[in-house]
């Protein structure tokens, strides 16, 4: 129960900073002229944070499974 309530807690916040994360990199990279702040907004909630929560995830997982070997 501990493993799953650390790996919650660790696909929240890697949510939250792919979303900024995503977002800031959209703002100051893109080319796009006419509607910049939806394509971070979309691109952040859809892409950049669900992928960064997974990678959490995994990497929590993969360290509480060598510690305990």
């Amino acid at each position: 129960m501990k493993t799953f309530g650390v790996a919650l807690l660790a696909a929240i916040l890697g949510y939250i900073v792919g979303l900024f994360g995503t977002m800031a990199s959209i703002e100051l990279f893109s080319s796009n002229q006419h509607d910049k702040s939806l394509e971070a907004a979309m691109t952040g909630a859809f892409a950049g944070g669900p992928l960064i929560a997974v990678i959490s995830v995994i990497g929590i997982l993969a360290l509480r499974r060598k510690r305990s070997s």
